[in-house]
C-alpha cells in the first residue's frame, strides 16, 4: 500500500511513513556517531527519498541528533516537518530521567531552536510526563512558547489516555508519540482516541517484532506471501491500523532505510490484518 499523507493539526502535510533520527547518534543514544559522514549522508538520503517528517529530540546524544539534522539539511526544504522533543535529561548511555518543570522546558526549547537553526519548531513534543510536575504545568509552558511563536504545534509522548485529556485542557494537542508495535499494544486505547479526533499517532519502536519473526510464524508466512520482509509487513500493519498512524522507523543504514520504505508496496488484506492483530501481545 502507499503510505499516503496526513495533515498534522490540519495544516502540516506529511507523508505517513517518516524517519526517526535517534539512531544517528552513538551507542546507547549517547555521543556522536562512529561515522559522522555516513550519518549526514543518511539524513540527506532520507529527504531525497521523499520522506518529509523527521522526528528527533534534544535528549538524543544529547543534542547530537538535532545538530546533525541541521548540518545535513539546513536550509530546510519548504515541505520538511521537523518534530523534536524535550523533557528528558541524559546522565549517560541508556539513561533517561524526566524533567517537566516549566523553567527546564523553556531552556530546552531555546536549545532546540539554536541547534536546529530555526526561529520556529514545526512540532514540539513533551518527551515524557514528569511525575513530580503536573502535566498541566509542562504543557502550559509549551503553550506559552507557541504564543511567542517559538513552536508551531504541540504534541505529547509516553502518555496515558487520562494524561492526554489533561494536556488537551491546556493546549491543542496534534500528535501523540507512544510505544506501539505488533508486540506492544498497551496504547490501543490512546490510538483509538487519536483516530476518533484526528490526532496524529506516532508509534515509537515500531519494529519490535521479536519472537513473532520466527520462520514458521504468522508474520513470516505473510511476509513470504508478499515477497517482503517481516519489518515491511510490521510497518504495513501499522499504516493500515488507522489513518492517523505515522510510523517513524529509525536506522543508521541507508540500506535498512530503503528496506523499510518497501513497506509502501505491501497491501495487507482483511484476513492478514486480522491474523496480525490477533497475535499474542504485551498489554
Amino acid at each position: 500500500m502507499s503510505a499516503g499523507h496526513f495533515l498534522i493539526g490540519g495544516e502540516l502535510e506529511v507523508r505517513r511513513l517518516g524517519f526517526g533520527a535517534m539512531r544517528v547518534c552513538g551507542p546507547g543514544v549517547w555521543g556522536p556517531p562512529a561515522d559522522r559522514a555516513s550519518a549526514l549522508q543518511l539524513l540527506r538520503h532520507v529527504v531525497k527519498s521523499g520522506v518529509n517528517l523527521i522526528d528527533t529530540a534534544d535528549a538524543y546524544g544529547p543534542d547530537v541528533s538535532e545538530e546533525l539534522i541541521a548540518e545535513a539539511l539546513y536550509p530546510y526544504p519548504k515541505d520538511l516537518v521537523i518534530a523534536t522533543k524535550g523533557g528528558l535529561t541524559r546522565q549517560g548511555p541508556g539513561q533517561w530521567l524526566s524533567d517537566g518543570r516549566p523553567e527546564y522546558l523553556r531552556k530546552a526549547i531555546e536549545g532546540s531552536l539554536r541547534r536546529l537553526r530555526t526561529d520556529c519548531i514545526d512540532l514540539y513534543q513533551l518527551h515524557a510526563v514528569d511525575d513530580e510536575v503536573p502535566i498541566e504545568d509542562s504543557i502550559g509552558e509549551l503553550a506559552a512558547a507557541q504564543r511567542r511563536g517559538e513552536i508551531r504545534s504541540i504534541g505529547v509522548s509516553n502518555v496515558t489516555a487520562v494524561q492526554l485529556v489533561q494536556a488537551q485542557a491546556e493546549a491543542t494537542i496534534v500528535t501523540v508519540q507512544n510505544k506501539y508495535n505488533l508486540t506492544t499494544r498497551k496504547s490501543d486505547e490512546v490510538l483509538d482516541y487519536c483516530a476518533e479526533l484526528g490526532i496524529g499517532f506516532i508509534p515509537w519502536f515500531p519494529l519490535d517484532t521479536g519472537r513473532l519473526a520466527t520462520a514458521d510464524g504468522v508474520l513470516s508466512l505473510i511476509a513470504r506471501a508478499h515477497d517482503a520482509t517481516t519489518a515491511q509487513v510490521a510497518l504495513a500493519w501499522l499504516l493500515a491500523r488507522a489513518p492517523v498512524v505515522l510510523p517513524i522507523p529509525g536506522t543508521s543504514s541507508i540500506a535498512h532505510f530503503d528496506e523499510n520504505e518497501g513497506a509502501n508496496r505491501v497491501e495487507l488484506n482483511k484476513e492478514e490484518m486480522q491474523a496480525l492483530s490477533g497475535l499474542d501481545q504485551a498489554r
